[in-house]
């Protein structure tokens, strides 16, 4: 068993509007409209926002992020992203 296999079973991990950043280059798989397939759309590093939480295949939270720089909003999973502690 794979540990995606239970994370419905828990609260999302980030929230929307949390801003995260990448953690993995990010390719369009053919899924995302008016790009190439294999055309970037993220970059390590990149900053973006949580826009919308859904989910894939009854499995795990796909979490849509916004990148202002870009204007693209991509789906990721969890491990594809981390929280950006906004500083005080």
């Amino acid at each position: 068993m794979q540990r995606d296999e239970l994370e419905l079973h828990l609260p999302p991990v980030f929230e929307i509007g949390q801003k995260v950043r990448l953690r993995k280059l990010i390719k369009n798989d053919g899924t995302f409209p008016g790009q190439e397939i294999g055309a970037i759309l993220g970059n390590i590093g990149d900053i973006g926002y949580i826009a919308s939480i859904g989910t894939y295949l009854q499995t795990s939270y796909i979490y849509a992020v916004h990148f202002l720089e870009t204007g693209f909003v991509v789906g990721c999973r969890k491990r594809e992203l981390e929280s950006v502690e906004e500083k005080s």
